[in-house]
């Protein structure tokens, strides 16, 4: 879980998903909050061996945080990697929905856009934005996934061991499209579960026009650059 100035979410949320799966480990990336989220992450997992800390000097877009987060747990041991973000717009309460569907899938993604899922307490304008910004990558990269932006997750291992991290190049919202449009030209297998989306009700959004600036301009890179991504897939695997 990426974190910046979530001091007030992340407590109730680590205990919100230990109830749910108590099986799992969490690691809380840290952009050097000046709230003292780190600080706080660090109390928690003194208390709690399951609980672990990587701090990042500084903010550095979400896309480098979830790399950073990635190569921690590639170094250990863990089958399976969830992405989520800390402000409880991923309720933890689906978790198993993910498990259950990685058993037959090794990709998982987190849909508001299929039967099942959806938003809450958004104005129209946020839902125009997010429709259309998942109909526009669907349309360019000709891929049938319903919710290509969103980052709840949950991959096998072996499906992050296989992408070049490295020179992922997306760095905002766009680069959960980028890490989709990769496994799919690796030929990984991808599902995706519905899940509801509230509106965080503490903290700030951390979305701005030059995200979603990002996300337009990147989609047709992606699109351009299928080959030269087919081949960097064929090397890493």
């Amino acid at each position: 879980m990426p974190t910046y100035n979530e001091r007030d979410n992340l407590p109730l949320l680590v205990e919100a998903i230990f109830g749910v799966v108590p099986q799992v480990e969490i690691l809380v990336i840290d952009d050097n909050s000046p709230d003292g989220t780190g600080q706080l992450a660090d109390t928690l997992a003194l208390a709690d061996a399951r609980v672990h800390v990587l701090h990042r000097q500084e903010k550095q877009g979400l896309g480098r945080a979830y790399i950073a987060g990635f190569q921690w747990a590639l170094a250990r041991d863990y089958a399976l990697v969830f992405e989520m973000d800390c402000d409880f717009s991923h309720p933890p309460r689906f978790l198993p929905a993910f498990l259950d569907k990685a058993k037959t899938c090794d990709l998982v993604l987190g849909s508001r856009y299929i039967p099942g899922g959806g938003t809450q307490d958004w104005d129209w304008r946020r839902r125009l934005i997010s429709r259309g910004g998942n109909m526009y990558a669907q349309l360019i990269l000709g891929l049938p996934y319903r919710d290509l932006t969103g980052g709840f997750k949950c991959f096998h291992r072996h499906v992050l061991a296989a992408l070049p991290l490295d020179q992922i190049v997306s760095n905002g919202y766009v680069f959960q499209i980028e890490l989709t449009w990769r496994a799919v030209i690796a030929g990984f297998r991808i599902g995706e579960v519905p899940i509801e989306f509230p509106d965080r009700t503490r903290g700030q959004s951390k979305m701005s026009g030059a995200i979603v600036n990002e996300a337009v301009v990147n989609v047709w890179k992606l699109r351009f650059a299928r080959a030269k991504l087919r081949a960097q897939a064929q090397r890493s695997t």
